[in-house]
């Protein structure tokens, strides 16, 4: 995956999030996440060294909140913004090729997975009847190889819908109405084989 953002264009997009209003470390990773709808989150490794360079330029401030490490823009910050208008443009629009790029990406794992689900489910109801698709049957090698590939590619895909569907969770965002669109949509492919 070729990088999200280019040589320090994410020190001024955090100079943008920042002239919103004041947040904190985790405030500004997951305004970064909604920014970019989910397909990039960056880590924390990512994030405070870069904060804590712009504090050290005079960018921002930061203030200890309890526990929380609050960051600000600065005057200096905002005259920086300024300065720099043409090139924000430029790293916005960036952005937006981004999300773009990542949403594409992530569409075509989805749908590959789909279709390696498909074919899970096709063999499964090809199964003999009165056998489980857990129970050992004879399978020739080449079946073999194909069933354990299928099963890796089902598993991969089960584990990055848990991880997408437990963030949105976390942040509040997974509806009832998410929920029921994900059982029919499974149910309605299982139902096309």
């Amino acid at each position: 995956m070729s990088p999200v953002f280019a040589h320090g264009h994410l020190r001024l997009y955090l100079l943008v999030l920042l002239a919103d209003h004041p947040m904190h470390g985790y405030e500004v990773i997951q305004a970064l996440g909604d920014r970019f709808g989910g397909t990039y989150v960056p880590s924390a490794g990512t994030v405070y060294p870069r904060l804590a360079k712009l504090e050290a330029e005079g960018l921002v401030t930061k203030t200890v909140d309890g526990r929380k490490t609050v960051y600000a823009i600065t005057e200096a910050g905002r005259a920086e913004l300024d300065a720099r208008a043409d090139e924000i443009a430029a790293v916005q629009n960036g952005v937006a090729d981004s999300v773009k790029s990542l949403a594409d990406g992530v569409r075509a794992s989805v749908g590959q997975a789909m279709r390696s689900l498909r074919a899970d489910l096709a063999a499964s109801a090809q199964a003999p009847r009165g056998q489980t698709a857990d129970e050992p049957q004879d399978v020739p090698s080449e079946g073999a190889r194909a069933l354990r590939e299928v099963e890796m590619v089902l598993s991969s895909f089960r584990q990055q819908v848990r991880a997408d569907l437990r963030r949105h969770a976390t942040r509040g965002s997974l509806s009832d109405d998410t929920v029921t669109r994900l059982r029919d949509g499974l149910e309605a492919l299982r139902r096309s084989l």
